[in-house]
């Protein structure tokens, strides 16, 4: 008997190849959010540790405010990238989660497909043992009458009943 094919097995290559693929894309998006983080924190942390001398020359003051200022904005704008990179991880993960969902599903429809595929085979071997069992029943039905007709034909004959073992 020939084993039916689930037509949809390329897809499902396919759905579970996009879900490895957006399962990189995620860890990588985390990753780079991780690192964004860690910079962030870096820079922010070295911010509040820097001191300024009591007493400074006027244009010491100034550039040790102007080198405060950019050491502010960097550790900004890496705190603004930090959180960038987190919410595009989660974009990423959503679709990843999203290719999960439909790989899932389709693994769902093979599995149904499989069911009944069993199902198909276990209807068939059903019916071929009812059909040998009901065959049988059908010959064992005839063979007796067949036997009787030969025994009613031997008494009016010889006049004597045949004796069956």
């Amino acid at each position: 008997m020939k084993r039916a094919t689930f037509r949809l097995q390329p897809v499902l290559e396919l759905r579970r190849t996009e879900e490895r693929a957006a399962a990189a894309a995620a860890a990588d998006a985390a990753s780079t959010a991780a690192d964004a983080d860690r910079r962030a924190t870096e820079y922010e942390t070295v911010l509040a540790t820097a001191v300024l001398p009591r007493s400074l020359p006027v244009g010491q003051f100034l550039a040790a405010m102007t080198m405060l200022r950019t050491a502010a904005t960097n550790a900004s704008d890496a705190r603004a990238l930090a959180t960038a990179s987190a919410e595009q991880s989660e974009l990423v993960r959503a679709r990843w989660t999203a290719a999960a969902q439909r790989t899932k599903g389709m693994e769902r429809l093979r599995e149904r497909h499989m069911a009944a595929l069993r199902h198909a085979e276990d209807a068939a071997e059903e019916r071929a043992v009812d059909d040998l069992v009901t065959g049988r029943a059908g010959r064992s039905a005839a063979q007796p009458a067949d036997d009787s007709a030969e025994d009613t034909e031997q008494e009016h004959e010889t006049g004597e009943v045949p004796w069956r073992v």
